[in-house]
């Protein structure tokens, strides 16, 4: 057939492709693709690794959200869509195993193929692909849903389109995507992208449409019913086109997934102690051990699991927006994160029982090592020595206190901080040189009761350090309206990561996404070492040099002062009604039930 072009606008662009290209085209196409080596499971393997194969189909799930929606669209920024569509409703050309660090094997496509230096990818379709309403999935749908998505979607889809060349038809089921940059990990991001049907959307424009417009998907479920505001039901397609696939074996076993949506968490709480939700993630080891009592717990209709996993900790607690005065000053910065009391909180809200966050990527083999740089992680850090807090090198540990409600060592620390800052208490208050009061906001949504609780006591620490602060809390709709356009001085912040970070690293703190309305850098931070370590990351050809670069990464994000961390969650806990399983013999490596619920969970008597 001819090959259907869609080439990027600049000529230096197509040049570099180009350029890439020749280095070396030799491929094969394969069964799967891993971010370093071979991925794990053969081309004739029958399941992923922690399915039951013989999990029995049938059943019904209901889960709970927090908020409301007003939009069905999970790829646009308009609206506010229930998260779980994107996964439940929508697939894409490759599946992930998440029994490895980053291993992707076909779904939509049969087969992947990309040459040593991953300068372009090729995908083959499968023959048998379908949409939700039996249309066949075409390589006019891929390409195309590839630059809608990456035009006019979802900011976090732009980033990948900007690194690809051109995207064409080279057969009848198979597209090349080549890329004009440098970047071992668009080969894999390439076969994440949903694919959505063309034809659906002719005559309309994609990023406006209405509530009733949900998007085709070709996945397992799709959306029989809901009510704006209050409930979205997504039923099992009987006539699924991917039921007999091994990838699909054993997975996606409920009937129904139904997802409620409730005011705040207390109320969600309550409905779950009455039966109305079949599951709830508690992350407060105080409450998983106090609040698990009530009568359908007692009687053993409900279950407590623990689940553990292998990731890393990720950043939980509060960020700071450096994009205002004074936040900018690290000294500030430091300041702050010296008078909030970890020890005491900690104590107060979950018994001491969980272990802090200590750096981003804490808890794995990517978190920075105690004490100064050394080897790989020192070369990629000292040519912006000059740039970074010496503890980048030198090494950091985040303050502790005695555990007394007083923490006065590190208040006189905190205020000798403040004063080298240009600050000095007046009539009880911290004033700049200019006689300025150092006032500060703290956003929350409304319903946050953890958060809320945790502020309660670091305020009047604050409160004693002279700062004059405010804490308001917002319904959702304005907390995501103000925190996509940095309304804020501080505010909660929640980060998961991964064991193979990549391209995402730049939309979390890459500078060129700390200015784009909505971004998820909600610190605000321009540095050109973070933003180094992030491409030595994409480039590495080696997992040594891959491990180097993000504990490198981790150490300048930690010693930045850029976030407050609180406890990290080492341990899934799931309560859950009796009759939902899951395979508790071959738990994968991110296996705290979250990525895989309820996709490989089932309902049994």
């Amino acid at each position: 057939m001819t090959p259907i072009r869609f080439p990027k606008v600049t000529s230096a662009a197509a040049a570099l492709a180009l350029t890439l290209v020749g280095t070396q085209t030799f491929a094969e196409p394969q069964h799967g693709i891993a971010m370093y080596g071979d991925p794990a499971l053969p081309h004739d393997f029958v399941s992923l690794p922690y399915a039951n194969p013989d999990a029995p189909k049938g059943g019904r799930v209901v889960t709970g959200n927090g908020g409301s929606f007003d939009s069905l669209n999970p790829f646009v920024r308009k609206g506010t869509v229930p998260w779980q569509l994107r996964f439940f409703g929508y697939e894409s050309l490759m599946g992930r195993n998440w029994d490895e660090p980053f291993a992707l094997y076909g779904l939509l496509a049969e087969s992947i193929e990309t040459p040593e230096d991953r300068s372009w990818v090729e995908f083959t379709l499968r023959e048998e692909a379908r949409f939700s309403d039996g249309s066949p999935v075409t390589v006019e749908d891929v390409i195309w849903s590839y630059e809608t998505l990456g035009t006019v979607g979802h900011p976090r889809y732009r980033g990948f389109w900007g690194k690809v060349g051109s995207i064409e038809a080279t057969g009848e089921r198979t597209v090349r995507i080549t890329f004009n940059t440098e970047d071992r990990e668009l080969a894999l991001i390439a076969g994440l992208r949903p694919i959505l049907q063309k034809a659906q959307f002719d005559g309309k424009t994609f990023e406006d449409i209405t509530l009733q417009d949900v998007p085709l998907g070709t996945a397992p479920y799709v959306v029989s019913d809901f009510e704006a505001g209050r409930f979205v039901t997504l039923s099992r397609n009987e006539d699924y086109w991917g039921k007999d696939l091994p990838f699909r074996n054993g997975t996606h076993n409920f009937d129904e997934i139904k997802i409620d949506f409730f005011g705040d968490g207390d109320v969600m709480f309550e409905a779950f102690k009455a039966g109305e939700i079949s599951f709830t993630r508690e992350f407060n080891a105080e409450k998983w051990a106090a609040n698990y009592d009530f009568p359908l717990a007692q009687s053993g209709d409900i279950v407590k699991s623990e689940i553990p996993h292998q990731k890393p900790s990720g950043i939980t607690g509060l960020v700071m927006n450096t994009r205002k005065a004074p936040l900018d000053d690290i000294r500030v910065r430091d300041a702050l994160m010296h008078v909030f009391n970890f020890e005491f909180i900690n104590d107060t809200m979950t018994g001491s029982r969980q272990p802090r966050i200590t750096s981003f990527f804490s808890g794995s083999l990517l978190g920075m090592e105690e004490g100064p740089a050394q080897g790989r992680v020192a070369e990629f850090l000292q040519p912006f020595a000059d740039q970074l807090p010496p503890e980048a090198l030198a090494g950091y540990s985040l303050p502790k206190s005695d555990g007394s409600i007083r923490n006065r060592a590190n208040l006189r620390k905190a205020m000798a901080l403040m004063e080298d800052a240009g600050y000095s208490v007046v009539d009880g208050k911290l004033q700049n040189a200019n006689g300025e009061v150092l006032a500060l906001e703290i956003l929350l949504k409304q319903g946050d009761s953890e958060n809320k609780a945790i502020v309660d006591i670091y305020s009047k620490a604050l409160e004693g350090l002279g700062v004059e602060l405010t804490v308001t809390q917002v319904d959702g709709p304005q907390y995501t309206e103000r925190t996509a356009a940095f309304d804020f001085d501080i505010t909660n912040y929640r980060r998961a990561l991964s064991l193979s970070p990549g391209n995402e690293q730049n939309l979390y703190w890459g500078s060129a996404a700390a200015d784009q309305t909505g971004s998820r850098n909600l610190m605000g931070v321009k540095s050109p070492a973070i933003d180094a370590m992030i491409n030595e990351m994409l480039t590495s050809t080696s997992q040594d040099d891959f491990v180097a670069a993000t504990k490198a990464l981790d150490r300048v994000l930690t010693s930045g002062r850029y976030v407050i961390p609180v406890w990290k969650y080492a341990v899934g806990r799931i309560a859950h009604q009796k009759e939902l399983h899951y395979p508790k013999d071959n738990l994968p490596i991110y296996g705290d039930g979250v990525e895989w619920l309820p996709s490989v969970w089932w309902h049994q008597d």
